[in-house]
């Protein structure tokens, strides 16, 4: 029962994580970049926050990990405030390369296929 609790706790600041960062209007944080997942700790103190930005350039990528990162309090204080909780989790913001990852094997795929078909 516990389990589901903190399953939909982690689901609902995933979305608010989500319009928090649409809404913010830093030029470092890309427009392409998306919350995947996010792992709160039972005690609701630390939140770990994985960022997906679909860009080619590695440095944009990582910069905008680097720009929420430095936000987090910025962003924890707007969650509260959205979702009105009494504890505020300390988050820390992590690069998720599985999209990324997605598309390099789908290219190699296609690669494949073309071969095949000649």
């Amino acid at each position: 029962m516990e389990v589901n609790r903190y399953d939909r706790m982690n689901e609902e600041i995933k979305r608010v994580l989500c319009e928090i960062i649409r809404d913010m209007k830093d030029p470092r944080i890309s427009n392409m970049a998306t919350i995947t997942a996010v792992e709160v700790t039972n005690d609701l103190k630390w939140a770990k926050a994985k960022v997906s930005v679909y860009d080619e350039d590695n440095a944009v990528r990582e910069g905008t990990v680097d720009t929420l990162n430095k936000a987090a309090g910025f962003i924890s204080h707007e969650l509260g405030q959205r979702m009105e909780i009494r504890a505020l989790p300390k988050f820390k913001f992590t690069l998720d390369n599985s999209i990324e990852y997605s598309v390099h094997i789908a290219k190699i795929l296609d690669g494949l296929q073309k071969e095949k078909e000649k």
